[in-house]
């Protein structure tokens, strides 16, 4: 039909952690979605898949975005901006991109906590 039914799957080292809500169909989903989650201090990345829903059959991967520890390490402040979609199967081609804030906040006792706000995408 020429739209998608988008959501988005948050995974800290690949454990899924977060999940939007589906947006029905458009290719330039809103979410304006902020969540916060601690993060062990072992971590290594943080993935978000862009997904689309599909009720006859297996929600397909339209594509994804990883940012590593040294990638957040290097925004102390964050990173806020749009980012390419990458492929996840190597045979699809991928075209989007997604509009994220990222950081890594500080707590009590050496305890971080991830802030991801999943804001759009095109």
């Amino acid at each position: 039909t020429g739209s998608s039914d988008p959501y988005c799957i948050v995974k800290i080292d690949d454990e899924a952690i977060i999940r939007t809500a589906t947006v029905w169909k458009t290719l330039s989903p809103f979410w304006g979605e902020e969540y916060e989650v601690h993060l062990q201090p072992t971590f290594h990345s943080v993935s978000i898949y862009v997904m689309d829903e599909d009720a006859l059959s297996r929600d397909d991967v339209i594509g994804k975005v990883c940012i590593t520890r040294d990638m957040l390490e290097e925004h102390p402040k964050g990173y806020s901006g749009w980012v390419s979609l990458s492929e996840v199967d190597p045979a699809e081609e991928v075209q989007g991109e997604i509009h994220l804030r990222v950081g890594v906040l500080g707590g009590q006792g050496g305890r971080r906590r991830l802030r991801c706000t999943v804001l759009e995408a095109r």
